[in-house]
Formats: structure tokens, C-alpha cells, sequence
């Protein structure tokens, strides 16, 4: 019954895993890996061979690409790519062509089903492979925290928006940097009761990785917001949050990352607002209430 149970869940993050390895692979196994992640149920069909010849590698570098993502033999890949493919199918009711990328030939109601089928699987990939016990860590150093600094680039930085926006709503003295300069001036002065917050898709954006490492050199705690624990940024941090976003090349990470990265953000504020029910629950109340006394009312 165990051995079923760890096969079904290695069955069920096969394609969060590849993605998660991606910055970690050689070219070689990149190119086998994005192939896979374009069309799993098509390579689900292909033998080791016509994998490595489409790919233009060899079959060395598939046997390297299938053991980094955790897997002993090359069958036992091509039946987990099989199965997650027909599972995802029949759960959510969608045709094979919605796991395709969107192409000029597709109508808006196309465009519509793909990316609705993207986020929503985004959303959860993430939720099944998210490390709660990481989570919970996170929420403990959030909650006890002297200050709380956020920051990143672009997306991540709008997500870092809505993070900072919520605990503030809550009373936790939190602050949200747009710009490099102001987050390492402001990452240098934190200490041992603050944290440093860093959120990047891909882990290795320069800016977000030195803001990281100046905050935990101060002595802040730190924590990675990232798809890709094995980044810069994930190896950086004190604690890693890992989301699983899909990507495609129309739909890049600054969408799939960002609904992803909004529904950890989500978690990690629910359960730092539980740890002081009450309070925050107050503090919910009247900014709720002072928002609502500045909407116009209708006329009598």
C-alpha cells in the first residue's frame, strides 16, 4: 500500500519535477527535457532513441536527464509521463490539443481554454508539491518578526506588492522595494528579527539574489519565493517556498509564475493572520471599514 502511494505521488509531480530541474540541466538534457515538457504524452510514446535523435543529442544525455529528475529507468519515466498526461485529461475534462502552446490558427475561445487549463494546473502543481513543512516555517518567522522586507523584479515584484499589501492590512510592519538600490540599502540595516523576502520565477535574477544574500549577511531570515529550488536564490535562502508554474513559449513565466506565486502568498498571509486570529481579524475589519467610508454613495 506504501510502495502504491509513493509511486502514484512520483506519478503526480513528474512534470513539476522536469520543470524544476530545468536551470540545473547541461544543454544537452535541457533540450530533452523541454521537448518532454512540450508534448509528454507524445514522448510518453517515443523509445530512448527517437527521443535522443529529435532532440539532436544522444541517448547518454537522456539517460543523465531521467536520472536527475529521479527516475532509475527510462521506462518507469515514459509510464509516469503517460499516466500524468491521462490523468490530467480525464480530471479536467480537457482535449489533448489544450496542453499544446497557443498558435495563430487558435480562436479566442482556444486562447481562453489554454490558458484557464495552464493557470488552474499552475495553481495545482504548486499546492500538491509545495513543502509544507517549509511553509509553516515561514509563516513562524513572518509572524514573529520585527519587520518584514520584500522585493523583486517585474512579476515578482508585483506579487511582493500584494504580499506586503496584505500584512500590512494585518499591522506587520512590512515594505515592498521597486527598485535594486532602495531594497540593498534597506537589506544591509535588517537584523536577526527581520526577514528578507525575495521572489523570482527562475531563481537567478542578479538583483533579486543580491538583495537575498545582503539581508541574510545582516542577519535577517530569508526566504525564496522561486520555481526552482536548486537556483541561486533558492540555494541562498533559509527557507525555499517552491512554486510549479507551467511555461510555454506564449505563455512565459510572468504569467503562469505570477497566479502560482499569488496562491503561495495567499497561503503564507492566511496562516500568519491565523497565529493571531483575533488581532487580525480586527485589523481586517476596520481597513475594510475605513476603505468603505470613501466609496460614493447613491443618492436617497
Amino acid at each position: 500500500m506504501l510502495e502504491a502511494s509513493a509511486n502514484a505521488q512520483l506519478s503526480r509531480t513528474v512534470l513539476v519535477r522536469i520543470r524544476s530541474v530545468l536551470p540545473a540541466l547541461r544543454p544537452s538534457e535541457r533540450a530533452v527535457a523541454e521537448l518532454v515538457l512540450s508534448d509528454p504524452s507524445r514522448a510518453a510514446t517515443m523509445s530512448i532513441g527517437d527521443l535522443a535523435e529529435e532532440c539532436g543529442t544522444s541517448t547518454t544525455s537522456v539517460v543523465r536527464f531521467y536520472k536527475k529528475v529521479g527516475y532509475g529507468g527510462y521506462s518507469d519515466l515514459r509510464l509516469d509521463l503517460a499516466r500524468e498526461t491521462a490523468r490530467e485529461s480525464v480530471a479536467h475534462g480537457v482535449p489533448a490539443e489544450v496542453y499544446e502552446d497557443i498558435n495563430t490558427a487558435d480562436s479566442l475561445q482556444d486562447i481562453v481554454s489554454k490558458i484557464a487549463f495552464n493557470e488552474t494546473m499552475s495553481i495545482a502543481d504548486t499546492a500538491q508539491a509545495l513543502d509544507v513543512e517549509q511553509l509553516a516555517r515561514a509563516i513562524d518567522v513572518v509572524a514573529s518578526s520585527r519587520k518584514i522586507d520584500i522585493f523583486g523584479v517585474g512579476a515578482g515584484g508585483l506579487v511582493g506588492q500584494d504580499l506586503q499589501q496584505k500584512l500590512h492590512r494585518i499591522g506587520l510592519v512590512s515594505f515592498v522595494w521597486p527598485e535594486v538600490h532602495a531594497a540593498l540599502t534597506s537589506a544591509v540595516l535588517l537584523d536577526a528579527e527581520c526577514v528578507a523576502v525575495a521572489i523570482s520565477h527562475s531563481g537567478a535574477t542578479d538583483d533579486t539574489v543580491d538583495y537575498l544574500k545582503a539581508g541574510k549577511a545582516a542577519g535577517a531570515v530569508t526566504i525564496a519565493i522561486t520555481n526552482h529550488a536548486d537556483s541561486p536564490l533558492g540555494l541562498a535562502a533559509d527557507i525555499v517556498l517552491t512554486t510549479a508554474a507551467r511555461e510555454t513559449p506564449f505563455r512565459p513565466g510572468a504569467m503562469g509564475s505570477r497566479i502560482a506565486q499569488m496562491m503561495l502568498v495567499d497561503c503564507l498571509f492566511v496562516g500568519v493572520a491565523q497565529q493571531s486570529y483575533e488581532a487580525s481579524i480586527d485589523a481586517l475589519r476596520k481597513t475594510h471599514a475605513v476603505v468603505q467610508s470613501r466609496k460614493l454613495r447613491r443618492g436617497n
